[in-house]
């Protein structure tokens, strides 16, 4: 960690934001610059990458090095990119399109392997640069020029793609939550592993208005619940509402009415292996149960570029050869067992 203090204006580029007026990609941006400031580390040491799409042009406004690559192959181009340079600090930018339908190979891979880099995904449920077709995340019937008579297929929850392919980290937050979406940054930041953080993104353009039901102000309070490792899961504008056990199931209840009280409510653990609480907190969608939101889940697990480097290191030891060039100039022969 640099022992320099970082401000929010350290990690800005020059450039001029492009992003239509009232997209929620301009809130994302400047909380992660500072998410940033907040985990320290030098902008010199940190890369962010991304693919193609509206979200993807999020590099230009980062001074930091960084990469507008190829359409769905961020996350490919990340992993490389962090095996070798295993001391830069990684983060990957991608749409739900353009992370989730040509990049859903490399998106679950990359979480499988749990390279250690940062994935930020943000869901309009829309392609919006190429104005307006629907996407992986868009629910079953919605109607857009590419479906205008409805979709006839259901949508992925990027939730399920990362317990699937056995993530460590899951977050999510929503374009209008500030304090929360700087939250699960940093610790997306502070995590060893493949984090992703789903963030919930208005198209003011192509997709008005399709997180309302659960940003809109009169009812967020009842509609989400956010997430903290080790406090009771609790919501509700008066906080006296909260989720306790019914068989299998997760239930929202009222403290004080059916005869629950504080104590019935769970406590959240986002570091247990077990991921079958977690799957279900993140399934929850803000309508029979609060959408949540929050670090999700945050466990430890081996991390692929380490491993790659403690193996090259004990083949170079075992074998001799600390190059290609000196195991060419190494002499005439050698035995291959």
């Amino acid at each position: 960690m640099d022992t320099k203090q970082y401000t929010p204006a350290d990690y800005k580029s020059d450039q001029p934001v492009r992003w239509c007026p009232g997209c929620g990609d301009h809130a994302i941006l400047n909380v992660l610059h500072k998410a940033m400031a907040e985990i320290g580390v030098a902008p010199h040491m940190t890369a962010v990458i991304s693919g193609i799409g509206c979200s993807s042009r999020l590099p230009y406004y980062m001074n930091t090095y960084g990469f507008h690559t190829i359409h769905g192959r961020a996350a490919a181009i990340a992993t490389g990119f962090k095996v070798a340079n295993p001391d830069m600090t990684v983060w990957q930018i991608s749409g739900d399109g353009d992370g989730l339908a040509i990049g859903g190979n490399h998106f679950i891979h990359a979480v499988r392997r749990n390279v250690d880099i940062n994935l930020l995904l943000l869901n309009n449920k829309i392609y919006g640069l190429t104005k307006g077709q629907y996407s992986p995340t868009s629910d079953r019937g919605f109607v857009s020029k590419s479906s205008p008579y409805g979709t006839t297929e259901d949508p992925f929850i990027p939730a399920e793609l990362v317990f699937g392919a056995r993530g460590t980290f899951f977050a999510r937050s929503i374009d209008v939550e500030l304090a929360t979406s700087q939250e699960v940054m940093v610790a997306a930041g502070r995590h060893r592993g493949t984090s992703v953080v789903e963030l919930l993104q208005n198209c003011v353009i192509f997709n008005n208005g399709i997180h309302n039901h659960i940003t809109d102000r009169e009812y967020r309070a009842d509609r989400t619940i956010h997430l903290r490792h080790g406090e009771k899961m609790l919501f509700g504008k008066e906080m006296n509402r909260g989720l306790v056990r019914d068989g299998f199931y997760l239930k929202a209840v009222e403290l004080g009415k059916d005869g629950y009280t504080i104590d019935d409510v769970l406590v959240h653990d986002a570091h247990t292996q077990s991921n079958f609480l977690h799957q279900q907190l993140a399934m929850m969608d803000g309508q029979e149960l609060p959408l949540a939101i929050g670090v999700i889940r945050d466990v430890d697990s081996p991390v692929y570029n380490e491993e790659i480097d403690a193996q090259i290191a004990d083949v170079r030891a075992k074998k001799g050869f600390d190059t290609l060039r000196s195991m060419i100039l190494a002499g005439e022969h050698w035995t291959v067992e």
